[in-house]
């Protein structure tokens, strides 16, 4: 019997029953490199600072935070289901003596909302990487937006999106690549030329949220509050940047948390850049580089890096 996979299928090669079998690689790379922050509520951090950051709303304590994170990157190397994690989380709360989770009702709900942000997100980040792979993208430089039709409450804007297609480097995307929601479970497809019929960005207006800091955010209409980002689109934003924009309006303890946390990946990330930067001086020495300390005669300062004068 013929295959009856389709063409996005095919392209990142799933098995002769359209099953992908494999775990997905990127999704876990993009997963396991991000920091763990602690947060009080979850907006404390919003759009791309998730590229960076992993957080789960009101989780302080580091090791809950850690084993949090842990079984989700099992779940998804491993494909483990709800109800595993359900059972998994329920073992780490007791074990960590986490009281916010409420009741067993609660608990399961929240595990729930945990699972499907996370494992949707990554898929997401790694999909984002994929679909802007150099080789696809002359192949199929245009994308389409794809709206499940099994949700039961569908939102009737992702609805009137559904085969939707645009370039792939449209701006629209960075705000309205999927998910665009809790619960949201659009996705994206990578369509050649031939599939583009002339097409253009909806314009479906906007509207003004305020976060817990009296802060005002303008928001697609049809993208919930703090999901209008592309999923490992702005992973190139360095630590320091989400530190000066994000961690600075917190109260003192919480910023005082965060920033134990960040510290480490601080720091390995500006060795990484100086490694990068040297090796880059030693492939390609455009220019002599002068010392951060002038040795010359007569001369006794402490001189910054770059082109000597």
């Amino acid at each position: 019997m013929a295959s009856q996979q389709s063409p996005t299928q095919r392209a990142f090669g799933a098995g002769s029953n359209g099953k992908f079998d494999k775990p997905f690689s990127e999704q876990i790379k993009l997963f396991r490199e991000k920091v763990l922050l602690p947060t009080e509520h979850y907006n404390d951090l919003l759009k791309s600072a998730h590229d960076r950051a992993f957080v789960v709303a009101g989780v302080m304590k580091a090791d809950l935070l850690n084993d949090i994170h842990q079984a989700l990157a099992k779940t998804m190397a491993e494909g483990k289901s709800i109800q595993w994690f359900r059972k998994e989380f329920a073992s780490i709360v007791a074990k960590n003596g986490w009281g916010g989770v409420g009741t067993n009702a609660k608990r399961d709900w929240r595990a729930r909302v945990i699972y499907r942000t996370n494992l949707s997100t990554a898929y997401a980040a790694g999909r984002w990487r994929q679909l802007n792979d150099p080789d696809l993208l002359k192949r199929r430089p245009y994308w389409k937006y794809v709206h499940n039709e099994t949700v039961r409450h569908p939102r009737p804007l992702h609805q009137s999106w559904n085969g939707l297609v645009l370039r792939h480097d449209a701006p629209w995307w960075l705000t309205h690549y999927p998910p665009n929601g809790w619960g949201c479970r659009c996705r994206v497809v990578a369509v050649p030329a031939s599939e583009y019929t002339g097409q253009t960005t909806p314009n479906d207006g906007y509207r003004t949220e305020t976060d817990r800091f009296g802060n005002t955010h303008q928001v697609p209409n049809g993208i919930d509050f703090g999901w209008d980002y592309a999923p490992c689109a702005s992973r190139s934003v360095e630590l320091k940047t989400l530190i000066d924009e994000k961690l600075m309006r917190f109260p003192a303890a919480l910023g005082a948390e965060m920033w134990k946390a960040l510290k480490p990946a601080l720091a390995d990330e500006n060795r990484k850049i100086w490694a990068e930067t040297i090796s880059a001086w030693i492939v390609k020495p455009e220019k002599p580089q002068q010392p951060l300390l002038d040795w010359r005669p007569g001369a006794c300062r402490i001189g910054g890096i770059g082109s000597p004068k």
